[in-house]
């Protein structure tokens, strides 16, 4: 099956991924701005984005290719199979000393990503799933919560998420507010069944979410954008609005909710 050889593929990509950034880690790498206040990158994010491109797309030359640290092709756009991936999901985590970040990579298929990893290497924790496979957390399956009520739920989200215009007659929810600085990684511990939601209700780029939206999903979770649509990737500005994920119950719940 294509998709599971995609995921072996992914697997290898990771660890090699995660042995460059800890080589970098905690031990002051350079880092400057990118343009347009598009937030900071250090020569981890790149050097590993050249070592997964060179790997990924030298194992599958007939796949698009879309990250962060690469300079966007409309190329893509003509593509049925592509690689969506973030070099380091949390930049601004791994540049400060945090452990929350990951390395990010999911293969699209058609809109809708078909295999995906996220790797947090500080902690050795490998997330996986292949569609019609399950997901799983270092090769033993994951499921995501029985979590039905939204109050005293656990919801990984900033701040902005929680303030009172996103929610219908402004009534903020009672919930226990959490926080990691990689988005995959919010959507994987979702997946894990260790945190009952996890919200971004801005947009939202495509790599900080297509491999976390198919582990959730094969965790037997929900995962859509803010306003209850499925997410589509490879498109042609690479975003969608916002993104919502929870078990089926209580992403029903928050769709009716938020506004």
């Amino acid at each position: 099956m294509r998709e599971v050889d995609d995921l072996s593929l992914l697997v290898g990509a990771a660890h090699e991924a995660g042995d460059i950034a800890r080589r970098y880690f905690r031990r002051d790498p350079k880092v400057w701005d990118k343009p347009g206040s598009a937030g900071p990158v250090s020569e981890a994010d790149l050097e590993v984005d050249a070592m997964l491109h060179d790997r990924l797309i030298g194992a599958r030359p007939d796949y698009g290719w879309l990250s962060e640290e690469t300079p966007d092709s409309q190329a893509r756009l003509g593509t049925d199979r592509l690689f969506i991936v973030d070099p380091i999901d949390g930049t601004r985590a791994f540049i400060e000393g945090d452990p929350s970040w990951s390395h990010s990579l999911a293969v699209v298929r058609g809109g809708e990503v078909s295999a995906a990893v996220v790797y947090i290497p500080v902690s050795g924790k490998l997330y996986a799933a292949a569609r019609g496979q399950g997901a799983t957390l270092n090769d033993a399956p994951v499921a995501v919560s029985g979590q039905t009520e939204l109050t005293g739920a656990a919801v990984l989200g900033t701040r902005a998420n929680f303030e009172p215009w996103h929610w219908a007659e402004a009534d903020v929810p009672e919930v226990r507010r959490k926080f990691r600085s990689s988005l995959a990684y919010r959507m994987s511990l979702v997946a894990e069944g260790r945190y009952d939601a996890m919200l971004s209700l801005r947009a939202t780029w495509e790599w900080d979410v297509a491999a976390g939206a198919l582990i959730v999903t094969e965790a037997g979770g929900r995962v859509s954008d803010r306003r209850g649509a499925a997410l589509r990737f490879n498109n042609a500005m690479p975003q969608v609005n916002g993104v919502v994920a929870a078990g089926p119950v209580l992403h029903e719940e928050l769709g009716r909710r938020l506004v």
